[in-house]
């Protein structure tokens, strides 16, 4: 039987999060002091390509006032920036920053040295395919999720 790409993509999908997926940690365990929802908050960010509050409480299903403590937050610790819209100075544009980014590594749900050696496990051509198509997937999502949040 041959599987639709919807299929496959529900049957790929929880074979790598199950192979790499690790036990969510405490905020206080931690030096980044995270939660899973800031984790989570961070993972939505891009580094280039800005999102706004209200957008990504939204999408995540979180109260506006709930997302904009949790912006505040993560602003002070260093891992976003907020700059104001040209257009209405109420509404903050966010992106992570390096130091987001970073700590959002190291607090993710998927295990740094299992992502690491499951990669290991491809040559680097297929490696290089792998991860092309892994960012060309998520691309596609992100553009998802920004444009259905508007609506």
């Amino acid at each position: 039987m041959k599987l639709s790409d919807v299929q496959r993509l529900q049957r790929d999908y929880p074979r790598i999060y199950l192979a790499c997926h690790v036990r969510h940690v405490r905020t206080g365990s931690t030096p980044y002091r995270l939660s899973s929802r800031d984790s989570a908050i961070l993972a939505h960010l891009d580094t280039t390509v800005p999102i706004t509050a209200t957008e990504l409480a939204s999408h995540l299903g979180i109260r506006t006032s709930t997302m904009s403590a949790a912006i505040q937050k993560l602003a002070k610790l260093g891992y976003l920036q907020r700059q104001p819209s040209g257009q209405d100075r109420r509404v903050a544009h966010v992106t992570i920053t390096p130091r987001g980014a970073q700590a959002m590594a190291e607090t993710s749900v998927l295990d740094s040295a299992r992502v690491a050696a499951v990669l290991r496990r491809l040559s680097r051509p297929q490696r290089n395919r792998a991860l092309a198509g892994l960012q060309l997937l998520a691309k596609a999502c992100w553009t998802f999720m920004i444009e259905n949040s508007r609506g």
